[in-house]
């Protein structure tokens, strides 16, 4: 099994950052695909940056805004967020897959103010 734990969410005014940091833990053996993905209220979760190989693909309404990265020493993945907007606001959930199973954690929630 492999556990997820997102920190780093909270409220912040538009324009402004935050880092949401993914802590992975146990039988982590092959990463295949290590993603941050979203969900607003009433809305379907939707990718928002993923990392596969040594590719890294982003989401067209992040625009340059956000930048997904990792520390494999430390099995933390990032989402550095920046000129954040209230339509950004959603639970953030970062993904591990590997070995065709995926991984979830349990999110963490952003809320931009205007």
């Amino acid at each position: 099994q492999v556990q997820l734990l997102e920190s780093g969410g909270g409220l912040v005014r538009a324009g402004g950052s935050l880092r949401l940091s993914c802590a992975a833990s146990g039988s982590i053996e092959r990463i295949d695909t290590l993603g941050w993905f979203r969900q607003a209220p009433g809305k379907q979760r939707e990718l928002v940056a993923r990392m596969v190989g040594g590719s890294i693909y982003y989401a067209d309404f992040v625009k340059g805004r956000f930048t997904i990265s990792r520390v494999n020493a430390k099995n933390t993945l990032y989402l550095q967020m920046n000129s954040l907007d209230p339509e950004d606001t959603a639970v953030y959930y970062c993904s591990l897959a590997q070995y065709g199973m995926v991984y979830w954690g349990k999110g963490t929630l952003v809320t931009v103010s205007s």
